[in-house]
């Protein structure tokens, strides 16, 4: 089955938003993982929003050994203040997954993923220090893109394909044209050798059609949604929610 990995910035944007410790990001993580998720997400940005480097190795502490840990983030970012970087960080807490993600200080979330034709020469030396310390490398990418095999050939595992416009489709009541573009970009990655895995903006109303279009789906990552969700019918039960559309 595709595995669900919920992302959790949301129950830090809430927390931060009044300050202490409520809501507590590892209770809700062991919430999440009591009612079966395969994994967590988190996304630490330099600018400290929501997800903060304490919160990074706390989750880790809580999950080892328990369900996958995928940290997701611009490898690029500088260090500044209480974040170290994201190389940083998952050489201090070694994740199962670190999904690179091209997005820049002032986004508000990630809005594009990497262009495999420009972007690889780069992203080699880094991904080269990922595999090095037993993380699994996932590059977020926008349907379309083709260089598959040069990015296998330098040691990525898996993509993660962008949904937003697939959403944003779907909930315009046309989504066929970005589902098969997003179906065939996977065909494409999943031929070279690499897993899929999917995210942004995916939703209850939506991930039935995506998940049904893509044979192989490894793994999606889903928080806003999830926990805006949630917000109504309560985190448990949102998450198996999300397990029995992805059966």
């Amino acid at each position: 089955m595709t595995l669900l990995s919920v992302n959790l910035n949301k129950i830090a944007v809430l927390r931060n938003s009044r300050g202490g410790h409520e809501p507590d990001i590892c209770r809700a993580a062991q919430t999440c993982i009591e009612n079966g998720c395969g994994g967590i997400t988190v996304h630490p940005r330099p600018d400290l929003r929501h997800v903060r480097p304490d919160d990074v190795r706390a989750l880790a502490a809580m999950l080892r050994g328990r369900v996958e840990y995928n940290i997701e983030g611009n490898p690029f970012a500088a260090p500044r203040g209480d974040y170290p970087g994201l190389i940083a960080l998952a050489r201090e807490v070694r994740p199962t997954q670190v999904t690179l993600v091209p997005d820049s200080d002032g986004q508000i979330t990630s809005d594009h993923g990497f262009d495999l034709s420009r972007d690889l020469d780069r992203l080699r030396p880094l991904v080269d220090e990922l595999n090095a310390i037993d993380c699994r490398v996932s590059l977020f990418v926008d349907a379309g893109n083709q260089d598959f095999a040069a990015a296998r050939a330098i040691g990525v595992r898996r993509i993660e394909l962008y949904t937003g416009p697939y959403a944003e489709a779907f909930a315009e009541g046309e989504p066929d044209a970005m589902l098969a573009s997003c179906a065939a970009t996977a065909r494409l990655a999943q031929q070279a050798g690499l897993a899929v895995n999917a995210g942004h903006d995916l939703s209850q109303a939506n991930l039935g059609t995506f998940k049904a279009a893509i044979p192989g789906l490894a793994e999606v990552s889903i928080g806003h949604a999830l926990i805006g969700e949630a917000l109504y019918e309560g985190l448990a039960a949102t998450v198996r929610n999300y397990l029995q559309i992805l059966r």
